[in-house]
C-alpha cells in the first residue's frame, strides 16, 4: 500500500475546563479519579447540543495537545517495568495523532457549557467532537 502525503485539518468544536492543569499528575482513564468538567462549546456549534439531555452517555474526542507526537514505543501506563510496547498497543498521549477518547456522563447542559464526568483531560484541551455512546 502507498500513502500519499495528503493534509487534513481539524477544526475543534470547544475546550476543557478542568481543575487538572499536568498531564503528568492527572489520571490516566477517567475511572481512576477524574474529576467533573466543563466542555466550552464554539458559539458556532450551538445548535448540534440539540437532542442531548443530563444523563447521556457520550464519547468525547479530543486533541491531546501536549502530547508528542514522535513517540512509536513506549512502556504502557508510563511504567518504566512494564515491557515496551508500540504505541498503537497503548493508551498513551504520545502518538503520532494524540487524539483522545474519553467516555463520559452529560451530567447539565447550561448554555453552551457541558458539564461531563469523569474526564482525565487537562485544562484546555481541545475537544473534536461528541459522540453518543
Amino acid at each position: 500500500m502507498t500513502m500519499t502525503n495528503p493534509t487534513y485539518s481539524l477544526d475543534p468544536i470547544g475546550i476543557v475546563r478542568s481543575p487538572l492543569r499536568d498531564a503528568a499528575t492527572a489520571p490516566k482513564q477517567g475511572p481512576e479519579g477524574a474529576p467533573t468538567a466543563w466542555i466550552e462549546l464554539d458559539a458556532r456549534f450551538a445548535d448540534a447540543t440539540f437532542g442531548l439531555a443530563a444523563g447521556d452517555k457520550l464519547i468525547l474526542l479530543t486533541w491531546l495537545h501536549k502530547g508528542r507526537r514522535d513517540v512509536l514505543q513506549c512502556h504502557p501506563r508510563d511504567d518504566l517495568t512494564a515491557p515496551l510496547k508500540g504505541t498503537f498497543a497503548t493508551r498513551s498521549a504520545d502518538r503520532p495523532n494524540p487524539i483522545g477518547l474519553h467516555p463520559v456522563t452529560l451530567l447539565a447542559i447550561d448554555g453552551l457549557c457541558l458539564e461531563v464526568s469523569p474526564l482525565e483531560a487537562i485544562d484546555g484541551t481541545p475537544v473534536l467532537d461528541l459522540k453518543p455512546a
